[in-house]
Parts: C-alpha cells; sequence; structure tokens
C-alpha cells in the first residue's frame, strides 16, 4: 500500500461544540497548501488527519514538507497502511523501517488500538512485533526507557499504519 502522512491535532480537540470549525479549517488550509505537489485525499478521524495521495504522480517530499509549518499540528509521520493483522504489521515494518532498524541500536513498539474489535489488547501487539523485531535484526536491543528507534502501530477503523518516531509540527490553532 501507499505511504501517507499522519498529522496529530493539538490543542484542537480540546475545543467543545465549535471543535468541527476548528478541524474544517485546518483541513481547509491543508488542501491549499497541498495544490501545488499533486492530488490529495485529506480527511479528519479519531483526532488524527490524514493526507493520502491520489496517484504516483504526487510529490510527498513536498507535501511533507508543506505540512510541517502548518499550525494546528503538533506532530506528523510519514506512515505505512496495512491490515489490521498482527503479522501484516510486523511485514510492513520489516519492510517499512528496514533501514532504521538496521542502523538502529535500541528499540521498542508502541501500539495504540483506536479499533477496540481488534483481537489483541495494545500491549500483546507490542510484545508480539517487538519479539520477532528482535530476533530478526541481531543488532537491536529492547530498551523500553530510552530506545534510539520507536515503532508505532496504530489500529484504526480501516487500516493499521506503521511509522517510527513523529516530528514536531507547528502546533498552535489553524490560521484564519
Amino acid at each position: 500500500m501507499n505511504e501517507i502522512i499522519l498529522l496529530k491535532l493539538g490543542e484542537l480537540v480540546l475545543k467543545g461544540l465549535n471543535r468541527r470549525t476548528f478541524e474544517d479549517r485546518l483541513i481547509a488550509n491543508a488542501r491549499r497548501r497541498l495544490r501545488p505537489f499533486g492530488d490529495f485525499k485529506v480527511y479528519s478521524k479519531q483526532s488524527t488527519m490524514y493526507v493520502e495521495p491520489k496517484d504516483d504522480a504526487c510529490d510527498l517530499d513536498g507535501a511533507w514538507e508543506a505540512m510541517t509549518r502548518l499550525f494546528g499540528v503538533v506532530g506528523l509521520s510519514r506512515a505505512r497502511s496495512c491490515e489490521k493483522d498482527a503479522d501484516a504489521m510486523l511485514n510492513t515494518a520489516i519492510e517499512y523501517l528496514g533501514d532504521k532498524l538496521a542502523a538502529a541500536h535500541t528499540f521498542k513498539v508502541e501500539s495504540k488500538r483506536a479499533d477496540k474489535s481488534f483481537p489483541m489488547t495494545s500491549i500483546q501487539l507490542s510484545q508480539y512485533v517487538g519479539g520477532e523485531l528482535d530476533e530478526k535484526y541481531p543488532n537491536l536491543k529492547v530498551d523500553v526507557h530510552h530506545p534510539e528507534l520507536t515503532v508505532y502501530l496504530e489500529v484504526r477503523d480501516y487500516a493499521a499504519y506503521v511509522h517510527a518516531d513523529p516530528e514536531p509540527g507547528a502546533g498552535g490553532l489553524p490560521v484564519g
């Protein structure tokens, strides 16, 4: 599956009845900034905004740079989506983050299950994927307190997402 950008929303999620107004403004700002880089699908669910390229002609690097300067976003990650299955998430982590895993010395796996119908708990999923990665990469040691690399697994409504450490965004509230 294609690479996407996950945007984590900050203070915006604390807004009460007018939260949707702020989210709509943020989505409109994101779409405007993404126009020069191709056709992207931008939507928000569960306090996360998703930026998905609609075709291979999209400039994901340019889109990434534009999103780092978008007010209202506190963190962003390039992620790969996969099936909601532990083995699929493991294989995606190996394929997508293989270079980072090979270069790191310490790591940990953090899981978030927004879809509570997923059969494993967050801890079980982290232990399973972390154990398999530990066996596959002999250079890695588990360090849950100060890891050099954190592998994030997010089980959402329609798919699971695998990504490494998020980068900080511009923060604040959407302009306008």
